[in-house]
């Protein structure tokens, strides 16, 4: 064991750990989600870090030899090493500061340990002093978050990216299966399954352009502001350079704010961001139940599509095979929904200098970048790559439909075409049969006007061959 001590007294910590006593402490008072903080928001912290002594080093504050000590340990969490030993709460009173107390002091004991000494000696390196030199956990936690939204963000827009691919795909594969559109639940107009795919993949691609450019509002970060936005304690010379150390380490181009009080008061961008999940979650929670109605039953249902067939659906009733992953997906963001609206009332709740609830906003961001990312990835390589469609009920469920009257109205007029929809619905003949009964067409113009190239396009259902050859 070794003996730490700050303002508060001493504690006694096991002589093997990195972190120290700011860190113990908040373990024992933070004892709230089981959670540890995300590996991504570790590295950034360690990126800061690194820029940090790098910059202070330009800025002749800081020696060479703590320096490049400093700099040997953030790389080492970079790398992945000593994640472990961040072992904070996410959700914690502090606005932070002990997350930032975590990475000093891991950082510090690593970097005493480089320089040849013992951990806790802190008259080598400084958590405080020496790490945490021209910061403060007012301007490092904001911008941590930020780098780690950027870097999970960018894998949310790769998965999307290709669950787009695949609904294209699919868009094709079915371009040419005719089914019925439905509006209200009802009976609609007919249109094709490639239709309705490819309609999923434009929204979806909306989606990203929201979440990219949302996200290129988070590349301007508050590095250099301290403790409310002043500079107090960060020279002109290190504000300048820790935005370029930043950039290079991460290979995004992060700039300094032009107003630094602006960018430690408000995280109006964060939530932002948030909303942008939110509405690529609906988007995908209302394909996710087209997919379950298109593929319920399936003797007594639409039945028009074949999901993969993943796992057994229940206990009790043999063969039954359930839409597992666009139930997921449903759940899913049911949480980031939740999850928005907790960023929202922490954003709102910022008070004069700082909005001291970043750590629970930042918490649900983080976490509904992990969930969404992994909920599209199954939807997209356990579901929509494995979808087929089923040709003949689609085919089947268009000819018993009425709603390929509507095709024919602009030909036989409407009322003759009510009058046909209430004979069809007496007597369950198909149109086709009633059409044909009623010498109103024959079998070859019926089969131009209620071809799938026709019946789902602009314009008026075989109206050039209506025109050219047999006017009714």
């Amino acid at each position: 064991m070794r003996t730490e001590r700050d303002f508060l007294g001493e504690v006694q910590l096991p002589d093997n750990v990195y972190y120290g006593v700011q860190t113990l402490r908040a373990v024992t008072n933070f004892s709230i989600t089981g959670h540890r903080l995300s590996r991504e928001f570790i590295v950034a912290l360690a990126v800061i870090k690194k820029a940090s002594a790098n910059a202070n080093i330009k800025a002749c504050l800081l020696s060479e030899n703590i320096g490049k000590a400093i700099i040997q340990a953030a790389d080492e969490i970079i790398s992945g090493k000593w994640h472990d030993q961040f072992v904070v709460d996410p959700i914690q009173g502090g606005a932070g500061t002990s997350m930032n107390m975590n990475a000093n002091e891991v950082i510090a004991n690593r970097a005493i340990e480089i320089l040849g000494g013992q951990k806790g000696e802190y008259t080598l390196v400084s958590p405080n002093n020496h790490v945490n030199m021209s910061q403060s956990t007012n301007d490092v936690i904001p911008t941590a978050i930020r780098i780690a939204t950027i870097v999970k963000g960018k894998k949310l827009v790769n998965e999307l990216s290709a669950l787009v691919d695949s609904f294209n795909d699919k868009a094709v594969s079915f371009q040419n299966v005719l089914k019925m559109g439905r509006t209200h639940l009802q009976d609609a107009v007919p249109i094709t399954l490639g239709q309705e795919f490819k309609a999923y993949a434009d929204a979806l691609c909306r989606s990203i352009k929201r979440i990219e450019v949302s996200m290129n509002s988070l590349k301007e970060i508050n590095m250099g502001a301290t403790a409310v936005g002043t500079g107090l304690n960060a020279e002109p010379v290190y504000i300048a350079e820790v935005a370029k150390q930043i950039s290079q380490l991460t290979d995004v181009n992060y700039t300094t704010s032009l107003n630094l009080i602006d960018a430690t008061q408000n995280t109006d961008v964060l939530a932002d961001f948030s909303s942008t999940l939110k509405v690529c979650a609906l988007t995908l929670s209302k394909i996710s139940n087209d997919l379950r109605l298109m593929a319920s039953g399936p003797r007594t249902g639409l039945n028009e599509i074949y999901l993969p067939a993943l796992q057994p659906g229940s206990s009790i009733m043999p063969g039954k095979i359930n839409p597992v992953i666009p139930e997921l997906v449903n759940q899913v963001a049911f949480q980031v929904i939740g999850n928005d609206q907790a960023v929202a009332l922490a954003v709102e709740a910022g008070q004069l200098e700082l909005n001291v609830m970043e750590p629970v906003l930042a918490y649900n961001l983080f976490s509904s970048l992990t969930i969404l990312t992994n909920a599209v990835n199954a939807l997209n390589y356990k579901c929509i790559q494995g979808i087929k469609a089923n040709e003949e009920k689609c085919r089947e469920a268009v000819n018993r439909s009425l709603g390929i009257l509507t095709a024919l109205t602009p030909h036989i007029g409407y009322e003759r075409a009510s009058l046909i929809a209430k004979e069809a619905q007496q007597t369950g003949k198909p149109i086709r049969e009633i059409i044909l009964e009623q010498n109103l067409m024959n079998n070859d113009q019926l089969d131009v006007i209620l071809s799938p190239g026709e019946m789902t396009k602009p314009g008026i259902s075989g109206k050039q061959y209506m025109d050219l050859y047999c006017k009714v």
